[in-house]
């Protein structure tokens, strides 16, 4: 349709012409922008007067994970709380009310990362509330499990069982080498296979359009208008994401990133990636980037830290990458050679230097040999940066993508028994980096149907900006109105709006496209029902789109 909105607050997110107040749409682009009095379109536009309402570029979310949503919506939810026995409690009713004819396996989530302080959890405490049945309990950061004798068994894990990467993706030991229960990062994976053959019983994790669709929905209506998915490990994830596209319901671009873990299967994993975009690309779906993670978490102990871990335990600890420096360059080399860009997940120092000397190395090497640089590089998380690095990825061209939710305090205070005070205070340093002249992208990261409320774009921006987590407050006597003690942490909702909107749009190499309201641009915007910048901040959770404009149809809502 040809429509035209005028008497808008038009924030265009484009430095040429940063406001309007009119904007006018024919055959899906913008054809005007600017001031009504500047207006001669004639009259084949239907014209909505928004009544000074504000408008955006339609949103960006740079990180995110639709089908591990999908997936885990079979899972159950904990009670959140410290107490270990009101957990176990919960899971021994829970099992008792469902039988393992009912539910072969059970899968709980989240207990709080710091439950069991310098501890571990055990597979005996677990077995004390069912052991007739493998179970799964899954820690708040997503990085940690904790499961029970049944399932170690029918895994077929003992202490003969070698980890599969040591130091990162690991089963926590006893003196004579048995696993306790304890898992680290997602190693259960590589194993968890047998179990479901052994049980003769799979989990309800089939991704189709309609598991995936209640994602994509939320999403759209809440001013989503292209977002990158960071790890695409099942195809039936490209196939639903396309069959929604085919049938209308998709009403965003969507880029998905399948995952290498080292060199060696790098060449299959770039075949992937081309026969992916091959079978499954369009003008809305694009398959051109592969996800490494390069190591673990800050609250979860197993970062990788310039200096040793502060926890008594880790002792000299410094925590494992996937690969080192020459390794991650040769990666990028060829990459860089078969135009395949990467996301990389990194947390600690460690793991951010390491990633900057490979980019360095690798655009050095394709210099010496006169090769274009073609690779767009992400960081993901980067929660700790050495002051010293802070202005590396202006430097080197690569795009910082930060999850604005996380700013309050999401994970609450267990990063701080690894990295200390010290460290802890200078965790989220965004501000730096930006102003080094780096491009900064905003995501939510959610990965289960639990945290799906939290993708909403406005409640990341508030968090971000106010630096407190509405859903889980802050002790105010330790850290008032903020969960790092400087202001400076703060992110600014010009600084915000922008990584949303154009600067998303860069990583996901689609803004000569979208991310700005420009003329010539496709007609990706949205109303919103109050404006962000004058209300109270505490209150930018609550604002919705009034309506959501795509390819220039609304989707969502009415003008």
């Amino acid at each position: 349709m040809d429509i035209v909105l005028k008497n808008a607050t038009v924030c265009t997110s484009d430095d040429q012409q940063p406001s309007a107040d009119t904007v006018a749409v024919r055959d899906g682009r913008f054809v005007f922008v600017g001031q009504e009095a500047d207006w001669s379109g004639g009259n084949s536009f239907t014209v909505h007067d928004l009544g000074g309402r504000l408008v955006l570029p339609g949103l960006v979310d740079s990180h995110t994970h639709p089908s591990l949503v999908a997936a885990s919506q079979w899972h159950v939810r904990l009670p959140w709380t410290d107490d270990v026995d009101e957990l176990l409690e919960f899971i021994r009713d829970y099992g008792e009310a469902h039988p393992p004819e009912e539910m072969p396996f059970l899968y709980f989530e989240y207990y709080p990362s710091s439950l069991f302080g310098e501890g571990h959890p055990t597979k005996e405490l677990l077995d004390g509330a069912i052991s007739d049945r493998p179970v799964l309990c899954q820690d708040f950061s997503e990085h940690s499990h904790w499961v029970n004798s049944k399932m170690l068994e029918l895994m077929g894990i003992s202490a003969a069982t070698p980890d599969p990467v040591p130091g990162l993706e690991m089963f926590e030991r006893d003196e004579l080498g048995e696993p306790i229960g304890h898992l680290r990062e997602n190693v259960h994976l590589h194993f968890i296979e047998r179990m479901y053959a052994e049980l003769g019983w799979w989990p309800p994790t089939a991704l189709t359009p309609d598991s995936m669709r209640p994602f994509f929905r939320f999403m759209s209506e809440h001013g989503v208008t292209a977002l990158f998915d960071a790890l695409v490990d099942d195809e039936d994830a490209l196939r639903s994401v396309a069959e929604l596209d085919a049938t209308g319901e998709l009403n965003l671009y969507y880029e998905g990133a399948p995952r290498f873990r080292t060199l060696d299967d790098l060449p299959e994993s770039i075949a992937t990636v081309r026969r992916y975009q091959a079978t499954y690309g369009s003008d809305r779906i694009r398959i051109r980037t592969l996800k490494l993670f390069l190591d673990g978490t800050n609250e979860s102990g197993n970062s990788a830290l310039l200096e040793p871990h502060s926890s008594d335990r880790c002792g000299d600890n410094r925590g494992e990458t996937q690969m080192d420096v020459d390794e991650l360059t040769e990666c990028l080399v060829q990459c860089n050679r078969s135009d395949v860009d990467m996301h990389i997940h990194m947390v600690g120092d460690r793991a951010f230097r390491i990633a900057c000397d490979a980019v360095q190395a690798a655009r050095a090497r394709a210099a010496e040999a006169a090769e274009d640089w073609r690779t767009q590089v992400t960081f993901a998380h980067c929660e700790l940066v050495d002051p010293a690095d802070m202005s590396r990825p202006a430097d080197l061209g690569i795009i910082v993508n930060w999850t604005a939710h996380w700013s309050g305090g999401y994970f609450g205070e267990e990063a701080k028994k690894y990295l200390g005070n010290e460290r802890w205070n200078r965790m989220y340093a965004f501000n730096d980096i930006a102003a080094s002249g780096a491009t900064l992208t905003f995501s939510s990261d959610v990965v289960t149907h639990y945290e799906l409320n939290r993708a909403n774009p406005f409640f990341g921006m508030q968090v971000a900006r106010e630096r407190v987590d509405p859903q889980y407050p802050l002790d105010s006597s330790r850290h008032p109105r903020s969960v790092r003690p400087s202001d400076a942490s703060k992110l600014s909702l010009e600084r915000l709006v922008k990584g949303y909107t154009i600067d998303g749009a860069r990583q996901l190499r689609i803004d000569d496209l979208a991310g700005s309201i420009e003329v010539g641009k496709v007609a990706n915007l949205i109303v919103l029902n109050e404006n962000p910048f004058s209300i109270d901040p505490d209150r930018i959770r609550e604002i919705r789109p009034a309506a959501v404009v795509f390819e220039g149809r609304v989707v969502f809502g009415s003008l």
